[in-house]
């Protein structure tokens, strides 16, 4: 049987395990096995243990469990309720104001945490039911608690640049600083849509009513906003700070996030031996689960390459019309495609992976793809029907909230995602200006 043919095997294979039920990491491995030892015999064993090992010792992988760390440390000691109250109230004049609290929450828990999921159940279990007693519409508010949550995927630190940083062959610091930008921008987009919203249909986004603003006087809300937002907001600026000037390596750097977490918790007097066991009990979950997948990636790629299905890649993008831009575009789609069925993980360490030579040898800026691949990612994670941001928000939603409110709510945000991504696509300089100005 021909190399070629055992590699779509392998493919087919490891899609219909998924279909089947099978969880991820055990679907790589086994079809990964299975058909190396068909096509190669004995000889892939030989070659894996090398590949897993350099996973384990990868330097930059190890900032993953310390990012994880810092973000659940800060999500488990209930600060972000502390933000959203603080944020909501000040800007709880305007219509739409607690929308752009939600946004501003969550660029804030997106740079702090950078796991969509985590970000998505927090701020739905703790704003969903607020926004729907201030008479929020529910379309409305489970759009953006699902678009606010998935800021984390481009915002740095995010756990997807990381990965990228290593796969693509750039620094951390590089893609944290090319990701910015961007990032803040669809923020921006989102907090004007948002407030655009609130002036053009007030019975959607109202204002928290003034009686119930009375009750915080300014000089209040200044010293809390000092309080509760500052400390985060530095230790932020500092571990990313850190990064992308060059004064700390990313793994340095993220010790300093999870010992700066720890040190803000204690300070808010919510340090206690319950808050730390839950942190380090669910960073080993995430990081294991992190780590299991990209082990057993291992054994998948190795035999994908090793049946040449790097040519057979090669080959199906030789098809597509219209030169290197369509090759591009073809790519995100496929990406955007795989990310309704495959987590961020499998996509970043599996699939993308297998597309890299051919754009790696036509000159293409791998900081800007990095970039775009994030965005697409995120646009996919919100997409109806089968959008993971849209399961995690369900799952949390009181029982008024319908899966047509869901589906509804998060459209517009699509859309807005779509202009971001052409607008990125258009100008890549918006992602490769501040590492160039920086020197990177």
């Amino acid at each position: 049987m021909d190399n070629e043919i055992i590699a779509i095997l392998l493919a087919a294979g490891f899609l219909g395990m998924l279909m089947i039920g099978f969880p991820v990491a055990i679907a790589l491995a086994a079809a990964g096995l299975l058909f190396g030892y068909i096509g190669f015999g004995m000889g892939l064993f030989s070659l894996l243990p090398l590949r897993v090992f350099g996973v384990l010792t990868n330097y930059t992988l190890m900032a993953i469990p310390l990012f994880v760390f810092m973000g659940v440390m800060l999500e488990r000691s209930r600060i972000t309720e502390d933000l959203l109250d603080v944020i909501g109230y000040a800007a709880g004049g305007l219509r739409g104001g607690m929308g752009l609290a939600i946004i501003l929450v969550g660029v804030l828990m997106g740079a702090s945490t950078g796991i969509v999921g985590a970000t998505v159940v927090t701020l739905g279990l703790l704003t969903l039911p607020t926004f729907m007693r201030r008479g929020y519409s529910n379309s409305l508010a489970c759009g953006t608690i699902c678009a606010s949550g998935t800021l984390g995927q481009i915002i740095p630190p995010s756990l997807v640049l990381i990965l990228l940083a290593d796969i693509m062959g750039e620094s951390v610091g590089t893609l944290f600083a090319a990701a910015m930008i961007p990032g803040l921008v669809l923020a921006a987009i989102y907090a004007i849509f948002m407030l655009g919203v609130g002036a053009l249909r007030p019975d959607m986004a109202p204002a928290i009513p003034l009686s119930e603003r009375e009750g915080v006087s300014t000089g209040q809300l200044v010293l809390k906003l000092f309080q509760v937002v500052l400390p985060p907001f530095a230790l932020i600026f500092a571990v990313l700070g850190s990064i992308i000037f060059g004064v700390a390596a990313p793994t340095e750097a993220a010790s300093i996030g999870a010992l700066g977490s720890a040190v803000i918790v204690a300070l808010s007097g919510r340090l206690n031996r319950q808050v730390l066991t839950e942190t380090v009990q669910n960073t080993l979950k995430i990081t294991a689960m992190v780590y299991f997948i990209l082990i057993c990636s291992q054994a998948f790629s190795l035999a994908f390459r090793g049946l040449r299905g790097e040519d057979l890649v090669h080959d199906l993008f030789a098809f597509v019309p219209g030169g290197l831009t369509a090759e591009i575009v073809f790519l995100l789609f496929i990406l955007f495609i795989l990310g309704f069925f495959l987590e961020w993980i499998e996509i970043s360490y599996i699939a993308l992976p297998l597309f890299l030579p051919l754009f790696v040898n036509s000159g293409v800026d791998m900081v800007w793809l990095s970039v775009l691949v994030c965005l697409v990612l995120q646009t996919s994670f919100l997409t109806p029907p089968v959008g993971w941001a849209l399961f995690f928000i369900k799952g949390v939603a009181p029982p008024g909230v319908t899966t047509r409110d869901i589906y509804v709510g998060v459209l517009p945000f699509v859309a807005l995602q779509v202009v971001a991504l052409i607008t990125l696509f258009m100008f890549p300089g918006i992602a490769t200006w501040l590492p160039r100005a920086i020197g990177w």
